[in-house]
């Protein structure tokens, strides 16, 4: 009767287990890392297509409103249109709009009205595109004129400059507030939030520019 030798079976020593561990958690380490690469990428992503369609829309809320520009030379007072490069740029003008500009339902069937677009700077915000409209021969009312409608954050200035027929050059000062102009360059010049932050450097700007030619009439 032959008798067989039992085979040894041979287990991981302590020093394997714990390489083992240690390759594992490298691993996880590295999956963890590309996934929060991915998160943040999408995360810059979405704020810079969203800031980038707020700009386009506070450009467009612009344009339109010009487009619907009313002048009346008689009444300077009520009808004149102010465009100023000072303080950070402002622009103020008389327009009858549709139902559908911004914040038009509260104005009923007032839709001769007042707009005006400045820069404000606000606490925690940095600087803003504001719009404040009241009807026409009528005062802004305390929420308009407290609370107005932010077109686009970050912007650090709002410019114009004015065909000058006569020069046949660009003006950036135009002091005929019973007449319109026919041809307006308008700027946006924003500056971003990340550009900011301490230890960020020189901070990061970039200009928009829209011609808007205005109604003759």
């Amino acid at each position: 009767m032959k008798v067989f030798p039992r085979t040894r079976q041979r287990g991981f020593t302590l020093v394997e287990i714990m390489m083992a561990l240690a390759i594992f958690g490298l691993v996880l380490a590295a999956i963890y890392a590309s996934w929060t690469l991915i998160i943040k990428s999408a995360q810059l992503g979405l704020t810079a297509s969203a800031r980038i369609q707020r700009e386009r829309i506070a450009l467009a809320t612009i344009e339109e409103a010009l487009g619907c520009v009313r002048s009346f030379q008689s009444d300077v007072r009520h009808y004149g249109f102010v465009a100023d490069n000072d303080n950070d740029g402002m622009l103020s003008f008389v327009a009858q709009l549709p139902e559908s500009f911004p914040r038009g339902g509260r104005f009923g069937d007032f839709d001769v009205r007042r707009v005006t677009f400045s820069i404000e700077d606000t606490a925690g915000f940095g600087s803003e595109l504001v719009l404040r409209q009241n009807a026409i021969l009528m005062d802004l009312d305390e929420d308009e004129r407290n609370h107005p409608l932010v077109l686009a954050r970050d912007v650090d200035k709002l410019a114009f400059e004015f065909w000058d027929e006569r020069k046949a050059d660009w003006v950036d000062e135009r002091n005929a507030t019973n007449q319109l102009p026919k041809l307006i360059k308008l700027t946006l010049e924003f500056v971003r939030n990340d550009s900011r932050s301490p230890g960020a450097g020189f901070a990061k700007r970039e200009k928009v520019s829209r011609l808007i030619q205005l109604p003759s009439g």
